[in-house]
């Protein structure tokens, strides 16, 4: 199988969704998009409330832009110790069934066997590291083609998460920790660089890795398809 590497560097959030929404409605092809040290923000799932996931007036107050992605999941802050991982392959190129669960099961053996990090497990929707989670998923599933993204946490700044609230629905193994106590740092383990790197190195022991240009992502993104990401006027 063929899949077109993208690596992103200091590209926002907002950006990188709009580029993975042209990649998957506007394209047929397998990608991978890789991107890191983008400036903080705030994402929320197409469906989430803000009033109930978000400290509206601090972020306001302290001009913190708030997306809304084009698929489901939860509400993140990011930030350019954040790194971002998605997958937009054609059901066509990869054996495996396209639903939630085996999409991220599969994702989850490649994290695994690329970065023998100790105790990675998954934990319903989540990466963890032993019971701390240190990677959030959103899905997205067409007819043709699926979209799989994930948010890893190598490091974060423990006062970004004052701007959540504590989500109504959450994992049955949080419990009722606060983000604080719930979520760990990548950093304690590895460099972003040697995570990125490995990565790379797995994607090439599976498939054929082609590289897109810059030119040839500004023709996608010019054709014509609908766009569900946007931000909210705070």
């Amino acid at each position: 199988m063929k899949l077109h590497l993208i690596e992103l560097t200091q590209t926002t959030i907002y950006e990188q969704l709009l580029l993975e929404e042209a990649l998957l409605r506007a394209d047929e092809r397998s990608f991978c998009v890789i991107n890191y040290g983008a400036p903080r923000a705030i994402v929320m799932g197409l469906s989430g409330i803000p009033e109930e996931l978000i400290q509206l007036e601090h972020a306001a107050r302290d001009k913190i832009p708030v997306h809304k992605r084009y698929s489901g999941g939860g509400t993140v802050i990011v930030d350019e110790q954040t790194l971002f991982i998605s997958f937009i392959i054609a059901k066509k190129d990869l054996d495996i069934i396209a639903y939630p669960e085996p999409i991220l099961r599969w994702s989850f053996d490649l994290y695994q066997k690329a970065w023998n990090l100790p105790n990675f497990s998954l934990h319903e929707n989540d990466y963890a590291i032993g019971e701390r989670k240190c990677g959030g998923n959103a899905q997205y599933l067409r007819k043709d083609r699926w979209m799989h993204h994930t948010s890893f946490l190598w490091d974060y700044q423990e006062k970004n998460m004052e701007y959540l609230l504590l989500p109504k629905k959450r994992p049955a193994y949080r419990l009722d920790r606060s983000h604080n106590d719930f979520l760990c740092k990548l950093k304690e383990f590895t460099s972003l660089e040697t995570l990125v790197k490995n990565l790379k190195a797995e994607l090439v022991k599976r498939f054929y890795i082609e590289r897109v240009s810059p030119e040839e992502l500004k023709e996608i993104q010019s054709r014509s398809y609908r766009i569900g990401t946007h931000s909210l006027d705070l």
